[in-house]
């Protein structure tokens, strides 16, 4: 195996390469993807928002890029987590607790995506997302979690797996 990239094609965020007869794509200028599972008031904080390359609403839980603006250069994996949970859901939370961190689909993309817990979490706003997302938050009981995102699939959404692998940290308290 070499290590030797080659790009095949760049656009403003994404970078086609091929390496080792392997074609995949990675961002420019991200050093990290955070996902968050955070329960608020014994409800888990999801948010819905369509997602343009599969055409469909999603549910997911709270996630998103580090690095990727130079606003934030230097920016822990932790604290892009606080941000990012603030600037979706309008929530923040006192720290955050590495859970794991793994590949988001390794035969397409160079992606790891670290997870966290959010601790010590309250609201602060509204969410929704910066100016360029549109994003609903949603508030689930844990109770009816199963429930709603069972609804939502019979309804046309396409659920995350990244929820139910939050889901299973937060019910076993790792």
């Amino acid at each position: 195996m070499s290590d030797s990239e080659t790009t095949l094609h760049a656009g403003k965020h994404l970078r086609f390469v091929i390496r080792d007869g392997w074609e995949y794509v990675t961002r420019q200028n991200v050093t990290g993807i955070v996902c968050v599972a955070a329960v608020v008031d014994e409800c888990l904080l999801l948010v819905e928002q369509y997602r343009e390359p599969i055409r469909s609403r999603t549910i997911e839980l709270p996630a998103g890029l580090a690095g990727d603006d130079p606003q934030f250069e230097g920016e822990s994996l932790a604290q892009t987590a606080i941000r990012e949970l603030e600037e979706e859901t309008g929530h923040t939370a006192e720290r955050m607790v590495y859970l794991t961190e793994g590949p988001a689909s390794s035969g397409l993309t160079s992606e790891v995506i670290t997870f966290y817990r959010a601790e010590g979490v309250r609201q602060i706003g509204e969410g929704g997302g910066d100016d360029s997302e549109d994003i609903t938050v949603h508030k689930v009981p844990m109770d009816d979690v199963d429930a709603f995102l069972d609804e939502k699939s019979r309804s046309g959404f396409l659920v995350d797996p990244k929820v139910y692998a939050g889901l299973y940290f937060i019910t076993r308290n790792v």
